[in-house]
């Protein structure tokens, strides 16, 4: 049986149950340059520059969730979508 590829955090569903979250990564793997991506972000945090970002409360709140939801930290899931938008933009030139 082939595995479906996961190719973005994104495409991770919200889970109603456990059961329903084990079925889907007994039928799902993680595409390795996205695990590669996660990895690298986190050994990039050495040479990392803090800053500022203002935003709404409520879209944090929504963002903490989605996180949450994915078992990820919200910073790095933010640095993970920046990551891809910005290799997405770099692509469409």
């Amino acid at each position: 049986m082939a595995l479906n590829v996961l190719s973005t955090w994104e495409e991770v569903p919200l889970f109603d149950s456990e059961q329903a979250e084990a079925s889907f990564w007994a039928e799902t793997q993680v595409d390795p340059r996205l695990m590669q991506g996660a990895t690298a972000a986190g050994a990039e945090q050495a040479d990392s520059v803090t800053i500022t970002l203002r935003m709404d409360p409520r879209m944090l709140g929504r963002i903490k969730r989605l996180a949450r939801e994915r078992y990820l930290n919200y910073q790095s899931m933010i640095k993970q979508w920046l990551s891809e938008r910005m290799e997405k933009e770099l692509k469409d030139r």
